[in-house]
């Protein structure tokens, strides 16, 4: 598989409220097929954009590492990974692999959000 295929995958979504220790409220978001990839925030869109870039970067590392993304079920095919990447603040430089559909790139560590 390309890089742009494992991108084309679907996860399955997982969202929840939760209180925090210190009384605060998040909203916490994760796609559990795909290992560390939660994230939490006050606003539940702020939450989804930050996970969709968490997402791209863990699959790009992965990739990069020669290590396969878990693929549990077939990618999309009328998917646009290059454009949601552009959407979520994904850097320029994983945008232009993505654009090119490169299959061997340099691994960038996933942000922490």
């Amino acid at each position: 598989m390309r890089l742009i295929d494992y991108l084309s995958v679907p996860y399955r979504l997982e969202a929840e409220t939760a209180e925090l220790a210190d009384g605060t409220w998040v909203r916490r978001v994760g796609y559990p097929e795909l290992p560390g990839c939660v994230v939490e925030s006050a606003v539940v869109e702020d939450a989804l954009s930050q996970l969709e870039r968490k997402r791209i970067e863990i699959i790009t590392h992965m990739v990069g590492e020669g290590r396969p993304p878990p693929v549990p079920r077939p990618p999309l095919r009328d998917c646009d990974p290059a454009w949601v990447a552009k959407k979520v603040g994904v850097s320029p430089k994983l945008v232009a692999l993505i654009d090119r559909d490169e299959a061997t790139i340099v691994p960038e560590q996933p942000t922490n959000c």
